[in-house]
């Protein structure tokens, strides 16, 4: 289903869509408090952005360095070209170390690769920890933000949804409640897990290690509580030094939530005596997005979510109107390179304001990229024939200065004396949810002689 139609089913509930925008544009304004207070952001974003351009030019080098230094502090390093090569090979690690329960802490990556219902398959419980996570995985349904999986449910859903699955008492919705049981049914699931899955937020090529950036703990718990530690991670997460973390922390936590630093910054290096370590490096059509000009730095990526807390459709629209793993503006740009037919509505949901690529803590030109991929899919890809027709006129229209001064003449004389009823009718979509405005007695360019005459006059 296109992204039109899903987001109508989301609007028809204007209060949860009218709560859903305010969230978001309150974390947007938490991430600007923040980032004023920093000396020098946007020299940490042209850093940044520096840093990956290099890394995605060397790519090949910094992970065959990344390898050789993994496996040297004992960590087994595995390959997978794709999502199936990737959920075969943890799932072959958790048969070898006969592990039948596992908890995961957040990762887009998995999500991406549809890890859980893989491994389901086979009898292995799969816990999400992380808590925004449980919650969408005891719904049924797919995160609605990279970093707010549940941001499109209120608390009282929240209630409702962890008395049917954790038989909790009726609370009104009530955080603190919610919360403590949430951390009760959880504390269990860590002591018995046989296997800890986490993803990784930056792995250091000059070290073989990585960091893992989450605010509850949950990945640390896992990690350290179970004998194995398998790591899943996309390519682009690769940095060249452990000096350049201190660009990317700084810059992933304000541009996500609006804090200073992520709660907890675990760095993982080498398993300790007794377990062990396990990272599956991902490719999964990262190489083929590298390979496109135009686009190869959307892979600068950090998966930050401040596109998605800026962007005024994704606020209005809700994150599972993309139908994509990751939605949002980034999403827009990385989901029609893997399915160009499925994802063909996705460049269209924005308005190319710019407000994306303005917040991007790497400096990705997103509104730019979108534009790129709406003009290859309509050259690709078949547009509706009332769609292909209107632009054919206007762009007629468009075409011809005196034409388009009649056409504009009858446009303003509608919008000032035809009634509403006639002006918001079947044809103009627009009118489906807002009101055009009255039309001005005269053009700009109307407006723009007379006053050139005037200014003659007056001299």
């Amino acid at each position: 289903m296109s992204h039109p139609k899903l987001a109508s089913i989301f609007n028809k509930d204007e209060k949860k869509v009218d709560w859903h925008d305010k969230a978001l544009w309150f974390v947007r304004h938490k991430r600007d408090k923040s980032v004023h207070h920093v000396q020098g952001w946007e020299e940490l974003r042209n850093l940044g952005h520096g840093i990956k351009a290099h890394m995605l030019s060397n790519l090949d080098i910094y992970l065959r360095e990344f390898e050789a230094n993994a496996n040297k502090n004992g960590v087994e390093v595995h390959w997978a070209a794709n999502a199936e090569e990737h959920n075969q090979i943890v799932h072959k690690i958790l048969k070898d170390n006969n592990a039948k329960k596992v908890v995961k802490s957040k990762s887009m990556l998995t999500e991406e690769c549809h890890l859980n219902p893989h491994l389901e398959a086979d009898g292995i419980e799969v816990i999400d920890t992380d808590l925004g996570e449980r919650i969408v995985q005891l719904a049924k349904e797919p995160p609605s933000h990279i970093v707010l999986p549940a941001i499109h449910k209120n608390k009282h859903e929240v209630d409702e949804l962890f008395q049917e699955h954790l038989g909790t008492k009726p609370c009104d919705g009530d955080p603190q409640y919610l919360t403590g049981e949430a951390r009760k049914h959880l504390r269990q699931k860590f002591i018995e897990a046989d296997a800890a899955i986490t993803g990784v937020n930056f792995a250091i090529a000059e070290t073989g290690g990585f960091v893992v950036c989450t605010n509850e703990g949950n990945a640390d718990m896992g990690a350290h509580l179970a004998p194995v530690h398998i790591a899943c991670m996309g390519v682009e997460k690769i940095i060249p030094k452990q000096e350049h973390l201190g660009v990317f922390l700084r810059l992933l936590a304000r541009s996500a939530t609006g804090q200073p630093v992520t709660t907890y910054s675990s760095h993982f290096k080498k398993p300790s005596d007794g377990r062990k370590m396990h990272i599956v490096i991902v490719d999964n059509g990262r190489s083929e997005q590298l390979s496109r000009p135009d686009f190869r730095a959307s892979l600068h990526c950090i998966r930050c979510g401040a596109c998605m807390n800026t962007c005024p459709i994704y606020r209005r629209s809700g994150g599972h109107s993309y139908d994509a793993t990751i939605p949002g503006p980034i999403g827009s740009i990385l989901s029609p390179g893997k399915d160009l037919t499925k994802h063909s509505s996705l460049p269209f949901a924005s308005t190319l304001c710019g407000s994306c690529s303005d917040v991007c803590p790497v400096k990705i030109d997103i509104h730019a990229q979108l534009y790129k991929w709406r003009q290859i899919i309509t050259k690709e890809t078949p547009q509706p024939f009332i769609k292909k027709k209107s632009m054919q006129v206007m762009g007629s229209i468009f075409a011809k200065p005196k034409q388009f001064e009649k056409v504009g003449k009858i446009a303003r004389w509608s919008l000032r004396t035809l009634p509403k009823a006639v002006i918001n009718s079947k044809p103009n979509a627009w009118g489906k949810a807002r009101d055009l405005p009255t039309g001005p007695k005269e053009s700009f360019d109307d407006w723009y002689k007379k006053r050139e005459e005037n200014k003659g006059k007056n001299n």
